[in-house]
C-alpha cells in the first residue's frame, strides 16, 4: 500500500452531512421528532447530527439513511448522484454499470468519514458507485459499528478482509474473531455487528454490494434489529 496519506480536506464537514440529512428529512415532510421515533433514538440527538454537533455511529447512518430513503453516498460524498437518477438509470440493483473515469484513487486523496462510534470510512474508489462500496476500514481500539445489544441489518452482501489488528465480527447468534489475513463472507440482511475488543486498531478492506435496492429506495424502508447476546 502506498505510504502517501490522504488529504484531511477530503473529509467531509459533519454540518454539509448535516444539511443533506435535514433537506433529505424536510422533502419527506417529517419532523425531528417523527424520524427519531422511528429510528429509536432521542430527537436531540438527530438536531445534533443535523447540525454537525454530533458525528453518527455506523448504525445511525444506516439507518438515517435507510429511513429517508437516500444512499450513504449522498450523504458523504459530493460527487454522488441522487437516488431518483441511479434508479432512472435502468441498471438493476445489484450492479454498477457506471465505473470511475479516473480508474485508480491514490492513497493521498481518499474521500473519508470518521464516525462517532471509533470508525473510520476511506473510499477506495475515485468517484462514488451506485450500489457500490470499496472501503479501506479502521476500527480503532473499542471501535464498534453499533452498540453492543443493537445490531443492524440492510440490504446486500459484505465482503471483508483483515490487515491488522483484530476485529470481531458478530452475525445472528455467530461470533467470529478475525486477525490478519482472514477473510469473511455474508449476508448483510443477517443483523451483524463488527467491533474491536483488542488492543490496537484493526484495519480491514472492506465490500459492499446491493446495500440499498430498488425497494429500501422507493420507501425508505428501515432496516434495525435488536440481537440480545445470550
Amino acid at each position: 500500500m502506498a505510504s502517501g496519506r490522504r488529504d484531511p480536506a477530503s473529509e467531509p464537514g459533519f454540518a454539509t452531512m448535516g444539511d443533506r440529512l435535514r433537506r433529505a428529512r424536510t422533502a419527506r415532510g417529517l419532523s425531528l421528532r417523527a424520524v427519531a421515533k422511528r429510528l429509536g433514538v432521542s430527537p436531540s440527538l438527530i438536531s445534533q447530527v443535523e447540525t454537525g454537533r454530533a458525528m453518527p455511529s455506523v448504525n445511525t447512518l444506516y439507518a438515517l439513511a435507510n429511513e429517508l430513503g437516500v444512499s450513504l453516498d449522498e450523504l458523504l460524498f459530493v460527487d454522488a448522484a441522487p437516488a431518483t437518477e441511479a434508479v432512472a438509470g435502468g441498471a438493476g440493483p445489484e450492479t454498477s454499470d457506471d465505473l470511475p473515469h479516473d480508474p485508480v484513487q491514490r492513497a493521498s486523496s481518499r474521500a473519508s468519514i470518521r464516525l462517532g462510534s471509533g470508525v473510520l470510512w476511506e473510499r477506495l474508489t475515485s468517484e462514488s458507485l451506485r450500489n457500490v462500496d470499496f472501503l479501506f476500514v479502521t476500527y480503532e481500539v473499542g471501535g464498534a459499528s453499533s452498540p453492543e445489544d443493537a445490531y443492524q441489518r440492510h440490504q446486500g452482501q459484505e465482503w471483508g478482509y483483515v490487515l491488522a489488528g483484530s476485529l470481531r465480527v458478530n452475525i445472528g447468534f455467530d461470533e467470529f474473531v478475525l486477525g490478519p489475513g482472514d477473510a469473511i463472507t455474508f449476508d448483510s440482511s443477517v443483523p451483524h455487528r463488527l467491533s474491536n475488543d483488542g488492543d490496537e486498531p484493526a484495519r480491514a478492506v472492506w465490500f459492499v454490494l446491493g446495500r440499498r435496492s430498488a425497494d429500501a429506495s422507493a420507501n425508505g424502508e428501515t432496516r434495525r434489529a435488536e440481537v440480545r447476546r445470550g
